[in-house]
């Protein structure tokens, strides 16, 4: 396969590195390095980050906050995590741009759809934050949305495993992995990929999904040259 334009989709957990929570320095290096190798193939890279290493706004309404402000507070933590990922991709000497759909006019544009694709034509990595500026909405809807609207080709995962299983490979040692899934069988099996509401955007936009391990120095890049790692979800 190749790609002219990837979303690329990272959790908040995984800047955690080996650390219980925030966010581990090294391993946001390392995410950069590899970007900036697919970067300077030539392709288009917009970024959508979680920010379940600082603020998890559903365990804080099972805790008794208000849903609504919890959210909230779970979008500001995705910006810090962009702002982290920002600073380390343009300390490779790529330029970036971080769009949120809060306004902090300080520190980041507004995003708007025709500005996000014009960043990206000029050779720009294009970081998203805030989620989709909306309560109930995961950041996994986020990347699903802000792909379709820029006509990314792939929405990629980067997770800390590599690739769909059967059942949580990190707790299942009899869990096997996936090479290829339709999007039917993501729901028929109540696979954790993504949250439906994501999953059924791609669906109908016939936007396909890989999900593969970040961790692993280079596999972005391989994954980005065609190499059949990971997970892919079509169809």
């Amino acid at each position: 396969m190749n790609y002219k334009r990837i979303l690329l989709k990272l959790s908040g957990e995984s800047l955690m590195g080996e650390k219980q929570y925030g966010i581990d320095i090294d391993r946001v290096a390392q995410y950069a390095k590899d970007i900036t190798e697919v970067h300077a193939q030539g392709i288009e890279i917009a970024i959508v980050i979680g920010g379940g290493n600082i603020y998890r706004g559903l365990s804080a309404e099972k805790a008794g906050m208000d849903r609504v402000q919890a959210d909230y507070m779970g979008m500001l933590a995705t910006v810090i995590n962009s702002m982290a990922l920002q600073d380390a991709l343009e300390k490779t000497g790529v330029k970036t741009r971080l769009l949120t759909a809060i306004k902090m006019e300080q520190i980041c544009e507004p995003f708007i759809r025709r500005r996000a694709v014009r960043h990206l034509e000029k050779g720009r990595i294009v970081i998203f934050g805030a989620g989709t500026g909306n309560p109930y909405f995961t950041t996994d809807t986020a990347a699903s949305l802000r792909a379709v609207e820029i006509n990314a080709d792939v929405v990629m995962k980067g997770t800390r495993v590599d690739g769909i299983y059967t059942a949580d490979p990190l707790k299942d040692p009899t869990a096997t992995r996936f090479d290829e899934i339709s999007f039917t069988d993501v729901y028929e099996k109540s696979l954790n990929v993504m949250d439906m509401t994501a999953i059924t955007l791609c669906q109908e936009n016939n936007l396909p999904i890989i999900v593969f391990d970040m961790n692993k120095p280079g596999n972005f890049k391989r994954i980005a040259d065609g190499e059949p790692i990971g997970t892919l979800v079509r169809g």
